[in-house]
């Protein structure tokens, strides 16, 4: 299986909390890849590539923090206008929802962060698109 995990911290939206859970996977020795932030209202969600998954995983559970392993796909695009647009009809068209997204480009490379319910039938419409999903090793050594 070629799909990222990544941790997901269901928090409290209020200051301090970004500074509370990253000094946690530091004190832990965790490395972060990537981070996003999400908030709805009065709560919202931290989702973090990290170098050591089960250690983050155990120190954030170790302070009681309610905190779940994600499965997304990761995928390289060519990094050129449209490759997002491209990348999100193909789903479509093959009734594969996108729950979420988020890109970036680390030497010259378009790398996607898919997040979506219908894990198996997104990787096959990919590789028959000739989008291969990369593993949390190819991705940790971005």
């Amino acid at each position: 299986m070629s799909a990222t995990s990544l941790l997901a911290v269901f928090v409290e939206n209020k200051p301090g909390q970004t500074a509370r859970i990253t000094k946690i996977l530091a004190d832990a020795n965790v490395d972060l890849r990537w981070v996003t932030i999400a908030n709805s209202g009065s709560f919202g969600v931290m989702k973090f590539l990290v170098d050591k998954l089960e250690a983050g995983l155990q120190a954030l559970r170790d302070k009681g923090l309610m905190v779940s392993l994600l499965e997304v796909l990761v995928v390289e695009t060519p990094n050129r206008p449209g490759a997002l647009q491209s990348v999100a009809d193909l789903l479509g068209r093959n009734e594969v929802n996108l729950a979420n997204c988020s890109g970036f480009v680390a030497n010259n490379r378009a790398i996607l962060i898919l997040e979506v319910q219908e894990l198996a039938l997104a990787r096959s419409v990919l590789e028959k698109a000739g989008l291969r999903p990369m593993t949390q090793e190819e991705m940790l050594r971005l």
